[in-house]
């Protein structure tokens, strides 16, 4: 478990989060200047608004992470591999792929690595983050997709896209920290409303946190003098 963070920023955690099919430009830009208001770490968007976002954020420091395979993750990992490179050269710094549900549970973890592998390779060492969707996994299924994750080199596990009935858990992050240790970092991602369940993930050894309530959390904060 993480010591208390008493004197740490809680937007640093961030990925202030736009992914509705229905989300238009104006609410794109209204999300990229929250993000500059609000220091948050970086903006989670689709691969169509990687460019709008870039142009919104230029001269600050927030950071654009754009979902790959979103949010079934039923492509090809050939797709996939495109999309997110696709992404890159639009001007984000991150990708969130969904890893292949069906082969995990076809316990094909041989594809499962490759899936996550040819994200990897294609972004040429950019940050990408590999989102489980951990409330359709047993524990097993979720310790081998894990393994996987670790050894394609990605460099997040994230628990969920939010898109399929379930979201973040404490048990789920916890599990998570467990098993990866400091090899890998943690997003916990899908149903964060409240400050307190924020910093128990954080506390539980989430490294960033996927949210559309960034900035009620952060004014929680705010009016509450801290952590």
């Amino acid at each position: 478990m993480k010591p208390a963070l008493e004197t740490q920023d809680l937007a640093h955690y961030i990925d202030h989060t736009l992914l509705r099919a229905e989300a238009t430009a104006s609410d794109f830009q209204k999300l990229c200047a929250e993000a500059v208001q609000n220091r948050f770490f970086a903006v989670c968007v689709p691969g169509r608004s990687v460019k709008l976002s870039k142009t919104a954020l230029a001269n600050s420091q927030v950071k654009i992470a754009s979902v790959v395979g979103f949010p079934l993750g039923n492509q090809s990992p050939k797709s996939k591999a495109f999309e997110a490179s696709l992404a890159i050269s639009d001007g984000a710094d991150e990708i969130d792929m969904v890893i292949s549900l069906g082969a995990i549970k076809e316990k094909n973890w041989e594809f499962v690595a490759e899936d996550i592998q040819c994200v990897v390779q294609a972004v040429s060492g950019k940050t990408v983050k590999v989102i489980l969707e951990t409330h359709l996994l047993n524990v097993e299924e979720k310790t081998k997709a894990i393994e996987c994750c670790l050894k394609a080199k990605a460099h997040f596990i994230k628990t969920s896209t939010g898109f399929s009935g379930g979201g973040a858990t404490l048990e789920d992050v916890t599990l998570m920290k467990k098993i990866v240790g400091n090899q890998i970092k943690i997003k916990a991602s899908g149903g964060i409303k409240s400050f307190e369940q924020a910093i128990s993930f954080i506390q539980a050894g989430a490294d960033r946190l996927g949210t559309s309530s960034g900035v009620a959390l952060v004014n929680h904060q705010l009016s509450a003098g801290g952590y």
